[in-house]
C-alpha cells in the first residue's frame, strides 16, 4: 500500500463529477487500499477518490477514531447515491482534507439512505445517521465536484474566503503529502546561461 497526496483546493479534478466504475480490477482493488492508507496516515475520516487525483466514484470512509464510533469498521462506497434524506438537520463543524485548516458549520439532514457497491461490486443499502451519514454526505459531495464550504450560510462562507485564498496560495503546512494547486501561467521562461 501506499500513501497518496491529497490534491488541495482548485485542482480541476475536484471540480468535476467523478465517473462511474463498472468493473473491478486488480488495479482498482489496490488503488483502494491506498486510498484507506491515504486517508488513516492523513488522520481522516473520509476520502474521496479525487482527492487524490482519480475522478472515479469512489470513497472510503473509517469513523473508528471518534470516541462514540470505536466499533465501526471502515468501509468502501463504489458508485455510491443518496436516495432519501430525512427532514431533521444538524449543524456540525466540518473540515477536509482538501481544504487544510479551513473548518466551518454545515446544516446536513441527520440521516439518510445510500445505494453503493461494495468492493466485490454487490449492491448494498445502508440507513446511516449522524456522524456517518454526514461523512457520506460530504464524501457524496466531492464525488459531484462540490465542496463543503458550497454548503455553508453565505455569511460563514464570506469569513471562509481568506483561509480559502491561503489554500489556493499553497501557504498552509499538512502533517500529509498534497498536491496543491499550481495554476498554468501561460507565459514560457526562457534559459538563463551562464
Amino acid at each position: 500500500m501506499s500513501v497518496l497526496p491529497i490534491y488541495t483546493y482548485n485542482q480541476p479534478v475536484l471540480k468535476r463529477r467523478t465517473e462511474r466504475v463498472e468493473l473491478m480490477t486488480e488495479e482498482l482493488d489496490a488503488f483502494i487500499d491506498d486510498m484507506h492508507e491515504t486517508m488513516q496516515n492523513a488522520k481522516g475520516i473520509g476520502l474521496a477518490a479525487n482527492q487524490v487525483g482519480v475522478s472515479k466514484a469512489i470513497t472510503v470512509i473509517d469513523i473508528s477514531d471518534v470516541e462514540e464510533e470505536e466499533e465501526f469498521e471502515p468501509i468502501t462506497l463504489i458508485n455510491p447515491v443518496i436516495e432519501k434524506f430525512s427532514d431533521e438537520e444538524t449543524e456540525y463543524d466540518e473540515g477536509c482534507l482538501s481544504l487544510p485548516e479551513l473548518t466551518g458549520l454545515v446544516n446536513r439532514p441527520e440521516k439518510v439512505t445510500v445505494r453503493y457497491f461494495d468492493r466485490e461490486m454487490q449492491e448494498q443499502l445502508i440507513e446511516a445517521e449522524g456522524l456517518l451519514a454526514r461523512v457520506m454526505q460530504h464524501e457524496i459531495d466531492h464525488l459531484n465536484g462540490i465542496y463543503f464550504f458550497e454548503r455553508m450560510t453565505p455569511v460563514r462562507r464570506a469569513k471562509a474566503h481568506a483561509m480559502i485564498k491561503r489554500i489556493q496560495r499553497g501557504l498552509i503546512e499538512t502533517e500529509y503529502p498534497i498536491k496543491p494547486y499550481k495554476p498554468a501561467t501561460g507565459k514560457s521562461k526562457k534559459a538563463r546561461h551562464s
